[in-house]
């Protein structure tokens, strides 16, 4: 795993935040991702009149991590425009869980904590399988 460098990622996410769509909130997002191959990827939130569909700036970050070439989140770095952690919203942890796992870290306004601890109990693939993997019929 590569070492996390706090300051850079957040660099990084702060940069990413700069190119945010939000002609509604004027509330800029910016996230930073440090793959488990070194690399690092960003994301920023881009905003619809139809708010249902705006997309977070997680969302556009784990786009560009598949886009160029899949692998595990190690460490996010998530900042509002003054550079400050943000915690991510419901949805987003889910996709961070997804594509980072329990011990990908995340830098909240508390500190470095593990996905583990930000979403504990979460939903994922193990519990697809289970159920996947059960005798047919033994449902109730």
């Amino acid at each position: 795993m590569p070492d996390v460098d706090w300051d850079a990622l957040t660099t990084e996410a702060v940069e990413a935040a700069r190119h945010a769509y939000v002609p509604y909130s004027r509330f800029p997002v910016g996230v930073a991702g440090l793959v488990d191959d070194g690399r690092v990827v960003s994301g920023c939130n881009v905003e619809n009149a139809a708010y249902g569909v705006t997309l977070c700036a997680e969302c556009g970050m784990v786009s560009e991590l598949v886009r160029s070439g899949g692998g595990r989140l190690v460490a996010v770095s998530c900042v509002n425009a003054l550079g400050e952690p943000l915690m991510p919203c419901g949805r987003c942890r889910q996709l961070l869980w997804e594509h980072g796992g329990a011990d990908c870290e995340l830098l909240t306004p508390q500190g470095v904590q593990s996905m583990e601890q930000v979403l504990p109990q979460a939903f994922g693939l193990a519990d697809l399988q289970h159920v996947a993997d059960a005798p047919k019929g033994s449902v109730g």
